[in-house]
């Protein structure tokens, strides 16, 4: 374990609130509703005071002086040692253990998949095809028709259940394979979008084990990659200041797919750090 003097976590957790804080101010408005960017706090149940919270992460004391001492001796998965506060490894991997090894295990196996770059983002038009209610209430660049037309000229190749989930029935048979949550671990696969935006997901998942600044770091990733997500989508997103990538054209086909393999790329080395904290964190159980 790492101590952290108390100028140093209280430095840290500065830094994290002022990230976070400048995070929050631009993509969630109380009191309003953004259709592109609340998505990353209503489907992903993640709340402004949770992007807020900061964890130094598995590895690390909090060292205690005469001052006001860290939050984390009030919040679960925290106790107090000689040498001050830190993760209750023992406690936290008695309740959390197996659902951390699914992470760990699901992660490593999307990253193992082969990697495929030609879905084009298919998947947000298959989800208002044929239907007189889009999940969102913003205009569609193509129209009802034009998007029809688009998702039928095409082969659909969604790999994530999560997204398919919510194709419209019409549009679930276009799909090149039938996706279940049974079998999500062997079609996830780490080129895919929604793959990338989960990053978010199982860092704020996994809490107390991931450092603050890896947290705000798949968030940042996230954000990236729903902002590509609904400029691809059928939807108009230029009154909210996105802009569009035309999927039905060669040009918008290119320029999805050289966006996406940066997002796979930059992802690669977040999934990694994820992966790393939990075997770490599971090596030190192995001491009790």
């Amino acid at each position: 374990m790492e101590v952290l003097e108390p100028a140093q976590w209280r430095a840290a957790m500065q830094r994290h609130q002022e990230r976070a804080d400048d995070r929050l101010s631009r993509y969630r408005h109380a009191g309003g509703y953004h259709p592109v960017f609340d998505f990353l706090f209503e489907y992903y149940p993640v709340r402004p005071s949770h992007l807020r919270r900061w964890h130094p992460g598995f590895g690390f004391t909090l060292a205690v002086d005469g001052g006001e001492p860290a939050p984390h001796a009030q919040w679960r998965d925290y106790h107090r040692t000689d040498q001050g506060i830190s993760l209750d490894l023992a406690e936290f991997w008695a309740r959390r253990g197996e659902s951390v090894t699914f992470m760990r295990d699901f992660l490593c196996k999307s990253a193992e998949n082969p990697t495929s770059f030609d879905c084009f983002g298919l998947h947000e038009w298959a989800m208002v095809y044929r239907t007189e209610q889009p999940r969102h209430s913003l205009p569609l660049r193509l129209g009802a028709r034009g998007t029809d037309t688009v998702v039928e000229s095409h082969r659909i190749k969604c790999t994530h259940f999560d997204a398919y989930r919510f194709f419209t029935e019409p549009a679930r048979p276009l799909n090149l394979t039938v996706l279940s949550r049974e079998r999500q671990p062997a079609d996830d696969q780490c080129g895919c979008v929604h793959a990338t935006m989960d990053l978010y997901k199982w860092a704020w998942k996994l809490g107390p084990l991931i450092p603050g600044e890896l947290f705000l770091d798949c968030f940042d990733i996230a954000v990236q990659a729903r902002i590509l997500d609904m400029e691809a989508s059928p939807y108009d997103c230029r009154d909210l200041g996105l802009g569009v990538v035309a999927i039905e054209t060669p040009e918008g086909k290119a320029e999805y797919v050289h966006r996406q393999r940066a997002l796979s790329a930059a992802a690669k080395p977040l999934r990694s750090r994820l992966v790393s904290q939990i075997d770490r964190a599971y090596a030190a159980t192995l001491d009790y």
